[in-house]
């Protein structure tokens, strides 16, 4: 399926700016403006669901501008949170980014490594121990954990930055935390990831499907994750495709297509998705 050419892909593009960013927001939940309706991460986001890479011209151009920042050599944007270490979340989303188009990006990797002594330590004793957690953090980043995300690595951030970079004993520990965890993987779902939505065609569904995507980046993911698969291949239909329904449509993970007016896009999107994640586990 070729999504790169679709209107969603060409109106996104169109307000990227030279510099590779989509103005002066960076962070997704930032406010927009009239000028710059869209953050360079929201742009991000639906460009990398629509199948765009870093080998893509407005993908290097943003992983360039994100790796000079990280750098120290650009100002990222003009945001500033005083609930937390700013900084070092700026250093947090960055790198995560940079590291999801380019794996292999020496700075990003760096910022990684840290994160993954701070999560090895949290875990030595065979589970979590937020203890050992603050210890680690406040060794790594000479300073504790001020609240809200800082205190909680159980983030889209995290959680897509670690792939990779933890001991399988480590990795297997932590995937078990939060796969259980209540509250799920913050600016993803907000449950446990251990039930799966009750209803398939519904919105949830969606964001329950956006963070088995990440966690499919895990080598232990497939052991993990067995519930989720049973679940998915329960919700097929008679066709040998799934349907999250109309609600599903939420200009972020779906649609790919140009337009869901006629179900078959509707059901063939949201199989190329399914199909897409059970792939990873094959």
């Amino acid at each position: 399926m070729d999504n790169k050419n679709s209107i969603w892909s060409k109106q996104i593009l169109e307000m990227q700016q030279e510099d590779g960013t989509w103005g002066l927001q960076f962070h997704t939940l930032s406010i927009p403006t009239k000028k710059y309706p869209l953050t360079t991460e929201q742009a991000l986001r639906r460009l990398m669901i629509l199948g765009f890479d870093v080998n893509d011209l407005p993908i290097r151009k943003t992983v360039n501008y994100m790796t000079a920042c990280l750098r120290g050599e650009r100002k990222m944007d003009n945001s500033w949170d005083k609930s937390h270490n700013f900084p070092l979340f700026t250093k947090l989303m960055l790198s995560t980014w940079i590291k999801i188009f380019e794996p292999d990006n020496e700075f990003a990797l760096a910022f990684a490594s840290r994160w993954a002594e701070v999560i090895e330590k949290t875990f030595k004793h065979g589970k979590y121990d937020h203890n050992e957690y603050v210890n680690a953090y406040t060794m790594q980043f000479v300073s504790k954990p001020k609240g809200g995300r800082e205190v909680d690595f159980s983030t889209f951030y995290h959680i897509s930055l670690l792939q990779g970079m933890l001991t399988p004993k480590t990795e297997s520990l932590m995937l078990d935390y939060v796969i259980s965890k209540p509250e799920g993987i913050y600016y993803i779902s907000s449950g446990p990831l251990n039930i799966p939505p009750k209803n398939f065609a519904a919105k949830n569904t969606s964001w329950y499907f956006a963070a088995l995507e990440i966690l499919s980046g895990y080598d232990l993911s497939n052991e993990k994750l067995g519930f989720a698969v049973d679940w998915i291949n329960m919700h097929k239909d008679a066709d040998g495709q799934w349907d999250f329904g109309t609600k599903a449509n939420d200009g972020v993970y779906f649609p790919y297509s140009n337009s869901w007016r006629k179900a078959e896009d509707r059901k063939a999107d949201c199989t190329y998705r399914v199909m897409a994640l059970l792939k990873k586990w094959l």
